[in-house]
């Protein structure tokens, strides 16, 4: 089966990589060329636009920032969604709304194609070692077609039932992610400007109940002030917005987040949005210069 692979960016370069070494038939296609040199390095073929992608795959992953990215490539309000969707498998990997997603799902269906959710938790360097995890939703057949092929990307799949369950799932994992990563950055920011050495907080935090793979991740970038991007400022304030707006739907509390929203506002208009999620360390020391 030729597998598409839409989206080449932090999240979508590595996944794509991962599939091309495990010997996946792999067309590929990115907005921005460039990015689809190592994929052609991999053994991926590289299409000259979106279309030429839904016309050689059965079954396209896309990787995308946002809805109206997805919307534009798959031509969607367009004659051209039915003619790029229909007989296939689209794969929505990125997060966006839940609405967003179901009417998506009634659209590709109208247009005589498959659907199937499958946003992943982790991180750019999750995605290079193969060990996302996906949450997969939409039509069982569908869905069964689909988890094989996300084998070299993800260690755990996990079935969410119809869609967007996978989107609420990940929205609920997100939700966890941003408040661990913000009391983790304030704990730092803590212990440092108390006088503790970095470096002893961080050990003692590592040998205790609290230590996590996220914690073992980002602690070194505190220590080191070390801010390329895993995940990215930015993407998290959107996955943040994401979260609270649907906890507004459904008329849920949301105080953690609200906070951890205000502070990754603070990061991205202080300049540090395209550094990685732990840059809210910076919105933190700020308040703190500003209380002085």
């Amino acid at each position: 089966m030729r597998v598409g692979f839409i989206g080449l960016g932090v999240m979508g370069g590595p996944m794509a990589l991962r599939l091309a070494a495990a010997g996946t038939p792999l067309v590929v296609w990115n907005r921005t060329p460039h990015r689809t040199e190592p994929l052609r390095a991999a053994g991926a073929e590289i299409a000259g636009d979106a279309a030429e992608v839904f016309a050689r795959a059965e079954v396209v992953l896309l990787m995308l920032a946002d809805g109206p990215a997805v919307d534009t490539v798959l031509g969607r309000g367009t004659p051209e969604l039915a003619a790029r969707v229909a007989g296939r498998t689209v794969v929505h990997m990125g997060t966006t709304s839940p609405e967003y997603s179901a009417a998506l799902e009634t659209d590709i269906h109208a247009a005589g194609g498959r659907y199937v959710e499958a946003p992943v938790s982790g991180s750019r360097v999750p995605a290079e070692q193969g060990q996302l995890v996906a949450m997969l939703a939409g039509e069982t057949a569908a869905v069964e077609t689909v988890r094989p092929l996300l084998a070299p990307m993800c260690r755990e799949t996990f079935g969410c039932g119809a869609a967007p369950g996978a989107l609420l799932m990940k929205l609920s994992v997100n939700l966890f992610l941003i408040t661990l990563v913000t009391g983790l950055a304030e704990a730092f920011h803590f212990a440092e400007r108390q006088g503790l050495d970095p470096r002893l907080f961080l050990d003692v935090l590592d040998a205790g109940p609290m230590a996590s793979p996220v914690s073992r991740m980002k602690a070194p970038k505190l220590r080191e002030r070390d801010f390329a991007v895993q995940a990215a400022a930015l993407d998290v304030l959107k996955n943040n917005r994401l979260v609270a707006e649907a906890a507004r739907t459904a008329r849920l509390a949301s105080p953690l987040l609200d906070v951890c929203r205000a502070l990754f506002e603070e990061t991205v208009r202080q300049g540090h949005g395209a550094e990685d999620m732990i840059a809210v360390l910076r919105a933190i020391e700020a308040r703190t210069e500003s209380a002085a």
